[in-house]
Formats: structure tokens, sequence, C-alpha cells
């Protein structure tokens, strides 16, 4: 049969940054492709125009951390064929979920003048913890190519091909001496998902896992390894409380070394 109506492709932005929206934008000659098979229906980094849904696919950057948010979220569910979450903020709450293992209130009551006018949640939260979510797309940011290998998939009724092994396969593939074992240097490689390029260990530093943990990982042998190499309780738990913070893996080891 043929298709006589593009898809249609919508982007929302809840709680983050907007640099996984900018990676859609920053894909140049791929988003002139992309925009020739699909109706750019909703993207307000790039448009204002607004096609009404419901849409075919949705990218949802973001967390949840606010009522409003909580709402909407719904609300984009409904009107989705297709659900993506993209980066750390959607996919494991972001940076802002830090604010998880503390009270939030005391954190409020710190740094706004008029606290009574701030509206939020207890915690910041990533999309599936509120919605189905078809698929997601890890990284802060993503990999723009994975993106559009991700788009290009639920289009085609696939599944996406993006990888399920760690940092260590991309310093391999690019040739990257493990920086620790040659250089005693701390890297979260072994426990994160790939996706990066290795960028660095390629420059002789350890990675900080912007890509999230990878398919099981064992956070448990890295942290031993990681005290081997003088790494303190304290250093342990602000290495796994980085950009995904709360992602299940990351927070669980977190909270292991937390005294």
């Amino acid at each position: 049969m043929i298709r006589t109506q593009k898809p249609k492709l919508a982007v929302w932005k809840f709680s983050s940054c907007d640099g996984c929206q900018l990676s859609l934008l920053d894909c140049e000659d791929e988003l002139l492709a992309v925009a020739g098979e699909i109706e750019i229906a909703n993207f307000p980094e790039a448009s204002r125009a607004v096609v009404k849904g419901p849409y075919d696919l949705s990218l949802v950057e973001g967390s949840i951390t606010t009522p409003h948010d909580e709402e909407r979220i719904h609300k984009v569910r409904r009107v989705s064929k297709y659900l993506v979450t993209i980066g750390a903020c959607a996919t494991a709450g972001g940076i802002q979920a830090l604010r998880n293992f503390k009270d939030v209130k005391q954190f409020i009551s710190i740094v706004y003048a008029t606290p009574k006018y701030i509206e939020t949640l207890n915690k910041s939260t990533p999309i599936t913890d509120h919605v189905f979510v078809d698929f997601e797309l890890r990284g802060c940011p993503i990999n723009k190519h994975q993106l559009v290998e991700v788009i290009s998939a639920f289009l085609h009724g696939r599944k996406p091909n993006t990888p399920a092994h760690s940092v260590c396969v991309e310093c391999k593939q690019r040739g990257t001496v493990c920086v620790m074992v040659a250089r005693g240097i701390p890297c979260l490689g072994p426990v994160t998902h790939a996706g990066c390029g290795a960028i660095c260990p390629a420059y002789a530093r350890g990675c900080y896992g912007c890509y999230g943990p990878k398919e099981t990982p064992n956070t448990v042998s890295l942290s031993a390894r990681w005290s081997q190499l003088g790494a303190s309780e304290q250093d342990l738990v602000r290495t796994f409380r980085g950009f995904n913070a709360y992602a299940e893996a990351f927070r669980k080891e977190s909270e292991l070394h937390e005294k």
C-alpha cells in the first residue's frame, strides 16, 4: 500500500537543558534526510509551527519534576503511537535527581527568597516512572547517529539497532589503551553504556558514566577495584551520583557506600 501521508514526529521538553534536542538539530545532513521522510509536526526548539496530533512518534527530553510535568506527560502519551525518551534526564532523572537523596524542601528554603511560590515534586524521576515508554535512548547528551537510527527504526516498524555493550568495547575499537589497567586511573567504562565513542579515555581520563549503566553492570566489582586504586567511600558515592545518579544500578551502588 502506498503511503499518502508522512508520519508525524513530535519533540517534547520537560525538566532539562535542551541539549538532547540540540543533538537532533546538530544532525545537519542526516536531519535533512529525516525531514524528507517525516513531518516534523511539533518541535518548539526548531519552529513555532505546530501541527495537531496524534503523532506517530514522540521524542521526550527531560525528567518529571513538577506537578505540571506529571500531568502533561500523560497527555503526551495519549497522543503518541510510539514514545521514545532521549537523554539522561528522561531515562534516569538527570543531574536534577541528585535532590532525591536529600530533603528538597531544605534546598528550596536555601535557594529561593520566597519558597512558597515554588511548586515542585519531592523527587525528579524518569519518564518511565509515569507512563509506558517504547524505547530509552541514553546519553548526556545523546549520540545523534543513534537518534537517527531510532527514528528510522520506529518509522519502519523494526527494533532500534543501538549497542548494548560498554564503553570498554569502544576503547578497544579505537585502539585506546585501558586507562585503569595501564595508568591506574579510576574509570566507569566497564559499567557504562556505549555511545560516546570513549572520548574521555582517549584523552587519558576515566569515563564518568554520562551514558548511564549498561546492561547487567557489575558495579560491585568495579567499586572494589576503585577501592584498590585508592578511592574512598565518599569518592564512590560522588562517582555514581552524576548525570545518571537515579538510574537503578548507579543509585543502589552509591547507597552501598553512603555513611
